[in-house]
């Protein structure tokens, strides 16, 4: 009988009783019901206007699912429905994700924000930055010189988009797919980046980096952890939160599910044409590699909407979900907007006003580049999830997704 207790305990260990937030009532939840019904609206003007194909939505708050709803299709050719359970190439809303991670390890003292990167990928210590020179009277291609760094990058300034790497132009997408294609891993990758050049002195202003800070936080999620980045989510995140359907590859037997990707282009959608450039089984990229669902992706927005804990399981302290979004890079840095911090992995809209967005004050989350887009409401305990599949997408699609849910609020 205590061996049979055992193996069942270990199973149990293993596979995990976790499940996915229940549906309900909207009324139930202070949501109503009726006004719900203008997301559909919303998201079928934006389809009217050939701006996107098709969507799926999701509202929950207080723990419960109270709107999951498709909208258009997943596929224009093949006139193929959209479903709930699509899959879609979910880009940059895979970077809150590494952010959590690294916070996991951050609390099991592995980690420390303000870490030299170099202390776990040794080749970044050799790190310089570039200064831009004139251009001759003769024209030719821009050069430049490089001059030590102030201070050396840390975990803190990859997180907030501040650290300078791999920020600035072309090059800082066209780097990651040789990599990609030819099946290297972050190991083998990652400390080549300590050969390239900073952008700007870390710290002093804020610009976007697409893939090189989310991979090289992803490499030292596996240096800290001594897992895969893959495994360790599974086994730290994906797991316990019940999400069954996020991984970096989706497999053959769920690739008819993945939702056919577009671009947009003087008002006309086209097959997009290499969506799944950052879709590997080997290089796990932190900073764009994931695919996911809706539902999927709403139990990790739900996670921290409740301070951290989900499914029985704690994966963070309140307060840790509360430094990861606080404003460490303020409206006021160069290159941030009004209204609009930087939290650790998420923007933070400390003031909705001066943003612009119809949201509580603290609110965060982040986008991807085909559309898709997550926020948590801490003040009011809510989560909006959009996933469609549009490169270039019209970002003001995002606006009315967060008023339409907005509006809904009733108690």
């Amino acid at each position: 009988m205590q061996l049979k207790f055992g193996i069942s305990l270990l199973l149990l260990t293993l596979v995990g009783p976790w499940t996915q937030a229940a549906t309900v009532k909207p009324e139930s939840v202070g949501l109503s019901e009726e006004r719900l019904k203008r997301i559909h609206d919303t998201i079928q003007r934006h389809i009217d206007e050939k701006q996107l194909t098709g969507a799926v939505t999701l509202v929950a708050r207080k723990g419960k699912i109270a709107h999951l709803e498709a909208h258009g299709q997943m596929d224009v050719e093949a006139k193929k429905p959209m479903a709930t359970d699509a899959i879609f190439r979910i880009f940059s809303m895979t970077k809150p994700v590494v952010g959590v991670a690294i916070l996991m390890l951050m609390e099991d003292g592995k980690v420390r924000l303000n870490d030299p990167v170099s202390k776990f990928i040794p080749e970044f210590k050799a790190l310089k930055v570039a200064v831009p020179m004139e251009r001759s009277a003769s024209g030719g291609p821009p050069s430049f010189y490089t001059i030590p760094p102030a201070r050396e990058i840390n975990i803190q300034d990859l997180l907030t988009h501040v650290s300078g790497l791999g920020s600035s132009g072309n090059n800082a997408l066209e780097i990651f797919r040789a990599p990609l294609k030819e099946g290297q891993s972050l190991k083998q990758f990652i400390p080549k980046l300590g050969a390239t050049t900073l952008d700007f002195q870390p710290g002093t202003k804020w610009v976007y980096s697409p893939l090189a800070a989310f991979d090289t936080l992803g490499h030292v999620v596996e240096v800290a952890s001594g897992m895969t980045l893959d495994r360790f989510l599974q086994q730290r995140l994906f797991g316990p939160l019940g999400m069954k359907e996020t991984f970096f590859h989706p497999g053959e037997a769920r690739w008819s599910r993945m939702v056919t990707a577009y671009t947009r282009a003087d008002g006309i959608l086209k097959k997009a044409t290499d969506p799944d450039f950052l879709l590997s089984k080997t290089y796990l990229s932190g900073g764009g590699g994931l695919t996911s669902t809706a539902e999927d992706y709403a139990q990790f927005g739900l996670m921290l909407a409740n301070g951290g804990q989900w499914n029985g399981q704690r994966f963070l302290s309140p307060r840790t979900v509360e430094l990861m979004g606080s404003v460490f890079a303020p409206a006021t840095l160069p290159g941030r907007a009004p209204g609009r911090g930087f939290g650790l992995s998420v923007q933070v809209i400390n003031d909705p006003v001066a943003a612009g967005y119809r949201v509580s004050p603290g609110s965060f989350g982040w986008d991807g580049a085909y559309g898709t887009h997550f926020w948590v409401d801490p003040k009011e305990k809510l989560v909006g999830v959009l996933m469609i599949q549009t490169s270039n997408p019209n970002r003001q699609l995002d606006r009315d997704f967060e008023n339409a849910i907005m509006q809904a609020v009733i108690e």
